[in-house]
């Protein structure tokens, strides 16, 4: 057993003989959910951008598991990873959309290059992720599993590339799911809210006043959830093919709440939210140099 396998006692074999390939995995969520996917019978065929890792990662998995190097904003390596897995497995029958990234930094502060950046990974790559997987899911009549966020609806001071990407992501892939019904392609969205993966923890490590930040959001915006946890509720997902999935299930609420959340009413207190946390985000920001810069465990590719 490798040294990041995961043990899954009493594991239901319920995704026995699917095909399976996830992006980003060479760690976090992606990770995760191969590894849990597996662990229920699932063949995985995995993409990313940290060879070393993946390839651990496949000898974890078993002899039937491969990987695949690709760049999301490389939209011929994302049709050859994807036709090569496919190739591989004889098809795909699910795809997790996993790969994304964050940045630091306000609008005002953050370089051109990075705020680009993250939408080309998150949105972008999703896009390319969906358009070169969606003939072998015709063929299977697949199911499709776009990981965007809770910022998809609710938007926070210093995270604006990164809820900018995930609102696009919600948009596309709504827009993608009435295009490919009448394949018999179905798609489900994740809406994680904080995961502990290295993006959370990278951000807590380097700005305090971004940890301070989310303990005074309203729950359960002010929760971290275990990335078993969320990679549970995701191979959940593809198993029941749903439509959504919300990590922890009570980010329901501000998918249903977002006109209130961004309503007139609202906004007094999210002003004095705002006044409070932003100059200190942004003196930290600076005080690090990073405002070009991802998120240290996020350099282009993985979430």
């Amino acid at each position: 057993m490798g040294d990041n396998e995961v043990m899954f006692p009493c594991m239901n074999r319920d995704m026995v003989g699917r095909r399976l390939v996830v992006t980003g995995a060479a760690r976090g969520i992606g990770e995760k959910v191969a590894r849990l996917a597996a662990a229920r019978g699932a063949r995985l065929a995995v993409i990313g951008l940290e060879p070393d890792r993946l390839r651990s990662l496949v000898d974890d998995l078993g002899p039937t598991a491969s990987w695949r190097e690709a760049d999301v904003r490389d939209a011929a390596a994302v049709r050859s990873a994807i036709d090569d897995c496919a190739q591989v497995m004889g098809g795909i029958d699910a795809v997790v959309a996993n790969a994304g990234v964050a940045a630091y930094g306000t609008v005002r502060q953050t370089a051109e290059a990075s705020f680009e950046r993250v939408l080309d990974i998150n949105l972008n790559g999703v896009f390319r992720t969906l358009k070169y997987a969606t003939p072998h899911l015709e063929q299977s009549r697949g199911h499709v599993m776009v990981v965007a966020s809770a910022l998809s609806f609710m938007p926070l001071a210093g995270m604006a590339s990164y809820a900018a990407s995930k609102t696009g992501v919600e948009m596309l892939t709504l827009a993608y799911r009435q295009e490919v019904a009448h394949l018999g392609i179905t798609v489900g969205l994740v809406h994680p809210s904080w995961i502990d993966t290295d993006i959370v923890r990278g951000a807590d490590a380097d700005l305090p006043s971004f940890q301070r930040l989310r303990s005074r959001l309203p729950y359960p915006g002010n929760v971290t959830t275990s990335v078993d946890e969320a990679a549970a509720a995701i191979v959940d997902g593809l198993v029941r093919r749903r439509s959504r999935v919300y990590v922890p299930r009570a980010v329901i609420v501000a998918n249903w709440a977002k006109a209130a959340l961004n309503s007139p009413l609202a906004w007094p207190w999210t002003r004095r939210f705002a006044a409070k946390a932003v100059p200190a985000l942004e003196s930290e920001v600076e005080a690090l140099g990073r405002n070009d810069q991802l998120v240290p465990g996020t350099d282009d590719r993985h979430a």
